[in-house]
């Protein structure tokens, strides 16, 4: 895994929480990971890209997308490429749970971060979860 996908509409909350994981106390975890922040331009999305382009993408390049809101309203939907595609070698998507909790809960924003350090910590272990909701 090389990186974190910001989802197009959440770039502003992903750069925050990255900053922040790039801080103490969770200095020493983020330079372990060695990780950097993808934007969709970063790697040939555009906003208008489809969901199950989005986890193409992800899984080809080897990141991990967080988003909120990605739904099963049509073939191409997250949850469809998640249920056709998904094996035990794919990477999972983070989901925040309630973003404006994360936006405005300092606690939860903790919990996200914290849930989410453990996760890229052990990625091996949830490759084929599919999707992971933080915290």
């Amino acid at each position: 895994m090389k990186g974190i996908l910001a989802d197009v509409h959440m770039i502003g909350d992903v750069e925050t929480m990255v900053a922040v994981m790039q801080r103490p106390p969770w200095t020493e975890f983020w330079d372990h990971l060695g990780l950097a922040l993808y934007r969709f331009e970063d790697v040939g999305l555009t906003p208008t890209s489809t969901d199950l382009e989005i986890w193409q993408r992800c899984q080809a390049e080897h990141l991990v997308l967080i988003t909120d809101n990605r739904n099963d309203d049509s073939e191409d939907s997250l949850e469809s490429a998640l249920r056709a595609h998904n094996t035990s070698e794919s990477l999972p998507v983070f989901t925040i749970g309630t973003l404006t909790q994360f936006q405005n809960s300092k606690m939860y924003f903790n919990e996200v971060v914290d849930r989410l350090l453990i996760y890229l910590l052990d990625i091996d272990r949830v490759r084929g979860a599919g999707r992971l909701y933080l915290p």
